[in-house]
């Protein structure tokens, strides 16, 4: 979800720009892409909205040819997964877009209307909005099948990791880093890694020299990121591919880092900034929750309609949280405690029931909402402070080693599924 929050001021500069340009653009395919196309408005919409983001960046604009090539790698991308989605028949129904948009929402400290009005001012059409986010949804339900089963973490791994994080006790850093990738491939597709290796030279000695790192990154990297500069946001060194933490050691802002070889190519970093990170005790909750499962027989609908009825049932005192739980839950494992869980910290459950145990007041059962599992009500039932333990150490170096391995994945696959589909650019 925070990938998607971060691309939602994007995506409502694309939709202002596909609304003012519809009146004056004849549309054609731009690019084929295996069984779907490229319309020449959509290239247009984000090379117009990636003009205006470098512009509020004040970042020197690239060349049009740069910004037509990055845009229409984004796009050929974003086609090739929404194609994946179909095959895999994964699906975001309304009421599940509903609850993705409201995070959103709150993620930026505005109510969902508020968020309609803004989007709507700029000129872009909510309805559209609300097809962008589900098509980004969908993206990374897509990424998250594909690279979870290329994931593997080991004991030993995990120690080492635990035992970094000890030693940096309650302080550690938070580096931002911008990221340029060289890709080993040239213009035929063949691999020449002199040749990528001459183009990271020739990308480090310019940012070296002073030019900007975002300008270099729109018009030299493959990375996915291109277009925003490279920028990776910020990131603890224990989260970062191994790679890249190793090199950024000892590093300050402003420092460039690379080139260094990894399988797909040569990257090249910049720190554009640092911060302490204090880490406090950390908070635990206990709570009860029904799960409803969709299935064949079992429509997304009538399982949101069962939660509701479950609900209205609770409040009115017609059966009890944990008798309903008991008999409908389809997490057996907490149906056989009423639904009661176990004493956890909120990071340890999938995103959308980490954030809602997060918010939600002790004692109040919240509406219905879906995660990967399916449909879920929950209540708080306590809350506490909690030092640090062994096992939150632990569960920390799991978390952030599987980030980690889950962005070194991402970068392949994507190039994989890149290499290996069929594209026609259209004259």
């Amino acid at each position: 979800m925070r990938k998607i929050t971060a691309l939602v001021f994007g995506v409502v500069a694309m939709l202002a720009s596909a609304a003012a340009t519809a009146e004056t653009l004849l549309d054609r395919v731009a690019i084929i892409v295996d069984e779907q196309v490229v319309l020449e408005s959509e290239l247009e919409s984000l090379i117009a909205s990636a003009r205006r983001e470098i512009q509020q960046n004040n970042t020197p604009m690239p060349s049009e040819t740069a910004l037509r090539t990055q845009a229409s790698e984004r796009l050929i991308l974003q086609k090739l997964q929404m194609q994946m989605a179909e095959r895999m028949g994964i699906q975001i129904n309304d009421a599940y877009l509903d609850q993705a948009i409201a995070g959103i929402a709150a993620e930026n400290n505005v109510p969902v209307d508020a968020m309609r009005q803004q989007i709507e001012m700029s000129g872009a059409s909510w309805a559209e909005y609300r097809e962008e986010i589900r098509n980004q949804i969908l993206m990374s339900e897509v990424q998250g099948a594909a690279i979870q089963r290329r994931i593997y973490i080991s004991p030993q791994e995990v120690d080492l990791v635990t035992d970094l994080i000890k030693q940096q006790g309650t302080q550690s850093t938070e580096y931002r880093v911008a990221h340029i990738l060289i890709g080993m491939q040239d213009e035929q597709g063949n691999d020449d890694e002199a040749g990528a290796r001459s183009r990271a030279d020739r990308v480090v000695e310019l940012a070296q020299q002073g030019d900007d790192f975002a300008q270099l990154a729109i018009t030299s990297s493959s990375a996915a990121n291109a277009l925003e500069g490279g920028d990776m946001g910020w990131s603890s060194l224990n989260a970062m591919p191994t790679l890249f933490a190793n090199a950024l050691q000892g590093t300050t802002t402003g420092d460039i880092v690379g080139p260094l070889r990894s399988g797909i190519g040569f990257h090249v970093l910049k720190v554009t900034d640092m911060r302490g990170v204090e880490q406090a005790t950390m908070e635990e909750v206990r709570a009860r929750h029904i799960l409803i499962r969709p299935s064949v027989i079992l429509s997304d609908n009538r399982a949101q309609q069962m939660l509701n009825q479950f609900r209205e049932q609770i409040l009115a005192g017609e059966k009890s949280f944990g008798e309903l739980a008991a008999e409908n839950s389809a997490d057996t494992g907490s149906a056989q405690r009423n639904g009661e869980l176990e004493w956890a910290v909120p990071d340890v459950y999938v995103p959308e029931f980490r954030d809602r145990v997060r918010r939600l007041p002790v004692n109040e059962i919240s509406e219905p909402f879906r995660t990967t599992h399916g449909w879920h009500i929950v209540e708080v039932l306590e809350r506490r402070q909690q030092d640090i333990t062994e096992q939150r150490f632990v569960e920390q170096a799991q978390q952030l080693l599987y980030r980690r391995k889950f962005a070194e994945e991402l970068d392949v696959w994507l190039q994989e599924i890149r290499a290996n589909a069929f594209v026609e650019f259209r004259d």
